[in-house]
């Protein structure tokens, strides 16, 4: 009797040792699971990047880089700006140039700002256009002058004009009366008085000694009528994309032209940080210098 209830006792605790055995290997289990780690939540932002992504990438700089769409005629005025976009870079403006194949929607484009600036024109032109169109733009800064100049394909003085010569000249008003002006200056035609807004056609013209023919072209295709005409007054920017000499014209403006080439930008905009570098810039002793060295007598710096 004694021996049989040992035996039950005995076969009671090895089943307590099993029980006590098992919980605690469970307990183990539970316990491993709960200490692993669980995995990050990813927030999702407004631009598509998690929070912990945004986390990780470098702070940004306090100064953000800021874009200048600047409209300008191919020579020399695309050419300087291109010059100058290291620069601008230095200092924060990340500058655009456009080229646009009529130089006429260059005003268009500034009244639609599809651009901040443009440059491809002088005050007389700028003024006979906003009169017409009634834009409202502010000259931000002088840069250059293109000296306007006479020249031919069939004579070298211009002595040698004939009467009854035919002379092309720019057909749009300022550059019209500036051509009419140097051919007065240089003794050819006289004018009449109180010509004063930069408007004039060879209607205007009170004396015409040689009995000169006048014909009215695109400025940009008077370097293409050179061979149909004895000579024509060309601006110099379409000498210089016509890859003409220069330095062949006959007689030219001096420096003292009121015709400087100008940055303009909406009425208003002048005080832009970014136009007031572009303008710094423009007018400093690197640009002349580069001016000077590239462009020689075609160009001249108007600062």
């Amino acid at each position: 009797m004694n021996k049989l209830k040992r035996g039950e006792d005995i076969i009671m605790i090895k089943k307590i040792i099993f029980m006590a055995a098992t919980i605690i290997l469970l307990g183990g289990a539970f316990s491993g699971c709960s200490e692993k780690e669980e995995p990050k939540q990813e927030v999702a932002l407004s631009d598509g990047k998690s929070a912990n992504s945004e986390a990780a990438e470098s702070p940004k700089t306090s100064e953000q880089e800021v874009t200048l769409k600047v409209g300008a005629a191919v020579v020399p005025h695309a050419e300087i700006l291109e010059f100058v976009k290291p620069k601008l870079k230095e200092k924060g403006v990340n500058l655009e140039v456009k080229v646009l194949d009529d130089e006429a929607q260059l005003n268009p484009a500034l009244d639609q700002k599809q651009i901040d600036a443009n440059y491809f024109q002088h005050v007389p032109y700028l003024d006979s256009v906003s009169k017409e169109k009634g834009y409202k733009f502010k000259v931000a800064g002088k840069i250059h002058v293109e000296p306007i100049g006479f020249y031919s394909q069939k004579i070298k003085s211009k002595d040698e004009l004939k009467e009854g010569s035919k002379i092309a000249v720019p057909n749009n008003a300022s550059n019209e009366y500036r051509a009419l002006v140097l051919l007065q200056a240089n003794g050819l035609i006289k004018l009449k008085d109180g010509l004063d807004d930069y408007s004039a056609t060879p209607n205007d013209i009170a004396e015409n000694p040689k009995k000169l023919k006048f014909v009215e072209v695109e400025a940009p295709q008077l370097a293409r009528v050179l061979p149909d005409v004895d000579g024509a007054v060309i601006n110099t920017n379409y000498v210089l994309e016509a890859k003409l000499d220069p330095e062949s014209a006959i007689f030219r403006e001096d420096a003292n032209s009121p015709y400087a080439n100008i940055i303009v930008v909406r009425e208003g905009e002048e005080n832009r940080p970014e136009i007031k570098k572009l303008i710094e810039i423009l007018q400093s002793d690197d640009v002349k210098k580069f001016i000077q060295d590239k462009y020689g007598v075609a160009v001249v710096p108007a600062f």
